[in-house]
């Protein structure tokens, strides 16, 4: 149990420090290599196109950056319980959270008590519930599409700068283990190989916050949580799709989905009093 603690609490230092390398090296990537060398000439077209995907990129770095620094200025906390009840005799967590019945979990990462505790993510180092939820879902989408639209511009950029064709669908799969022999042969550069392993790793976490989202908006549309999943319980909720969604994304959802900001003020005492 201590060990596997050590590791979940390395393992929530690691992961945001990641996340904002990862951030910083896809930035550079788009504005001095990408933008630039796929619109190398200053001719009215390729000004107007350069400046819609320079716009483009600032806009989903920014709602991807908000949402992730929203998702932490709100956190899931209870802020009227500082004192840690008993953990419930039918608690099913014993690794990173204790059930205390209510929809009250107590974290050991945060070691704080979270309302409706979906889970703990360690990107942004403290727990997604009912009051960080639509922060967390936006920023899953928007980095997402913004790994996705890398991608296509890291191709994009291959393609002019190094001559690589991707029109065999075969190029994309073979591509990675013939650009590391390559490497080693020294017959391509050490930026070039990493440029093709920062297509996989776009692809990678793209997919992977696409599928995730996916699942929690399901279980958002549902009335249930990450958790409850877990533990196989089944949810009696008495609201339809339409109220659960209008829940987490607030009144103002339209404004919420192009803005990382607060969409409706979460009242604490009706989250908390909603059975978990």
């Amino acid at each position: 149990m201590f060990t596997r603690m050590l590791k979940l609490r390395l393992l929530n230092a690691v992961a945001p420090v990641y996340f904002f390398m990862a951030t910083a090296v896809t930035n550079i990537l788009h504005f001095f290599f990408f933008i630039p060398t796929i619109f190398p000439y200053p001719e009215t077209s390729l000004m107007v196109s350069s400046t819609l995907h320079t716009v483009l990129v600032l806009f989903l770095m920014f709602n991807a950056l908000g949402n992730y620094i929203m998702t932490i200025i709100y956190p899931a906390e209870s802020a009227n319980e500082t004192v840690i009840p008993v953990c419930s005799p039918h608690c099913s967590d014993k690794v990173d959270a204790h059930y205390l019945l209510n929809g009250r979990h107590f974290c050991k990462l945060c070691k704080k008590i979270i309302l409706k505790r979906d889970h703990h993510c360690f990107f942004t180092g403290n727990c997604i519930g009912n009051k960080n939820m639509r922060y967390f879902l936006m920023f899953c989408i928007y980095t997402s599409c913004t790994c996705l639209y890398s991608l296509v511009l890291g191709v994009a950029f291959l393609t002019v700068e190094y001559s690589i064709s991707f029109e065999n669908p075969l190029t994309f799969l073979t591509l990675l283990p013939l650009s590391v022999c390559s490497f080693f042969m020294g017959t391509i550069s050490g930026m070039q190989l990493f440029l093709v392993l920062m297509l996989y790793v776009w692809l990678g976490i793209g997919l992977v916050c696409a599928g995730f989202c996916s699942q929690q908006m399901l279980l958002v549309a549902r009335g249930q949580t990450w958790c409850q999943m877990q533990r196989g319980e089944l949810v009696r909720n008495c609201s339809n799709w339409r109220a659960n969604l209008k829940h987490v994304f607030g009144t103002r959802w339209i404004l919420g989905l192009i803005l990382p900001v607060q969409t409706e003020a979460c009242s604490e005492d009706a989250d908390g009093q909603k059975q978990d």
